[in-house]
């Protein structure tokens, strides 16, 4: 916690919260190439964001990638104990277990990293997702010993496997309940400054990582802070739908290919990831407390409605009071994680 403490002082001391026309104001990109990085055992980090991690794909500030993950957190011999068809478990994640031994400490398979030109520390890395569809016709849910939010109350293994509905975006997790699919990645991060060294992929943090908020689906802009060059872009922990809270530790996991846009922002300068959806703005706020992750995600909303909006801060309190929704996106990944969210439709000027 100290080396927490001595980089968040230096980083109050550094950054100026903006985000002032996000996406208006964006600048213009150069890039105007599409590219495609799928998960093998040479393009993903297992279980870790480093800055030192060799990128698996170099773009453009303004190219588009399509990229494709694999599920978090379990082994093909568990999916298939589960009831999975050993025919339906993806070959790459086969791949990937039987090769690649430089891993953890966390369990979350991130493809990538993305090496973004000219994506400097003290930038922004504007995530633009585009669309997210699904690569199987499975999730799974699991909950084990010493995990999730009721540990005690479950101190042994289950898993799930659930159907996956593409055509009617409908997973039939049990005999007369369906829930509909609203798929995102639990995990898109960069890399963390260089002093920090490897950290795990479980807890979120300043370079965005395990946020596993389900707000951040095909449509939304994601605004991350850089710490290292090139950003470092990595993108896991496929959900096909999550309740807030994820309390057993899982959602319902799967496969997912996803086409993002990425844009360097070198005139936005943030503390902690930001969002922004097609009718809200969202902040965010981690801590392994969650009383001080909430006052986190409220203090980035006041200084969000103080800059972008030229509000006082006296009246961004209020109006974060009268109008903005605080919701706990996670308790189960170290640092809990919520998020305030403030409708675009009450201002006047959007």
């Amino acid at each position: 916690m100290w080396k927490l403490c001595r980089l968040m002082h230096a980083y109050a001391a550094t950054f100026v919260m903006i985000l002032a026309g996000a996406s208006a104001n964006a600048q213009q990109p150069r890039g105007q190439t599409t590219h495609s990085l799928k998960p093998t055992p040479q393009t993903i980090a297992w279980g870790y964001y480093d800055a030192s991690t060799p990128p698996a794909l170099r773009v453009q500030s303004g190219d588009t990638v399509e990229i494709q993950t694999l599920l978090a957190g379990v082994i093909p011999t568990q999916l298939e104990a589960a009831g999975l068809p050993p025919g339906q478990v993806e070959q790459s994640l086969r791949d990937i277990f039987q090769q690649v031994t430089n891993k953890g400490p966390g369990a979350h398979i991130l493809t990538g990293p993305i090496f973004v030109e000219d994506a400097k520390p003290g930038d922004v890395l504007e995530v633009r997702i585009q669309s997210i569809r699904l690569a199987v016709p499975f999730a799974y849910n699991r909950f084990r010993p010493g995990f999730g939010f009721l540990p005690d109350d479950f101190p042994y293994t289950q898993s799930k496997i659930i159907p996956l509905d593409e055509k009617s975006m409908i997973a039939h997790f049990a005999p007369g309940i369906d829930i509909p699919l609203r798929p995102f990645f639990g995990s898109i991060g960069v890399a963390p400054p260089e002093v920090t060294g490897r950290i795990s992929s479980g807890p979120p943090w300043i370079h965005g990582g395990n946020m596993d908020n389900k707000e951040l689906v095909a449509g939304t802009t994601l605004f991350l802070p850089v710490h290292a060059p090139g950003a470092l872009l990595l993108v896991g922990d496929g959900h096909a739908g999550q309740g807030n809270g994820e309390v057993d530790i899982t959602a319902m996991e799967t496969s997912l290919i996803g086409t993002f846009q990425l844009i360097v922002r070198k005139d936005l300068h943030l503390r902690w990831p930001r969002a922004e959806t097609a009718t809200q703005y969202i902040t965010m706020g981690f801590h392994e407390d969650l009383n001080e992750a909430t006052k986190m995600a409220v203090r980035e909303m006041i200084d969000f409605l103080a800059s972008a909006k030229h509000m006082s801060r006296d009246d961004a309190y209020m109006l974060t009071s009268v109008a903005a929704d605080l919701s706990i996106t996670q308790l189960v990944d170290g640092n809990k994680g919520v998020h305030a969210a403030i409708p675009k439709a009450i201002f006047r000027d959007k």
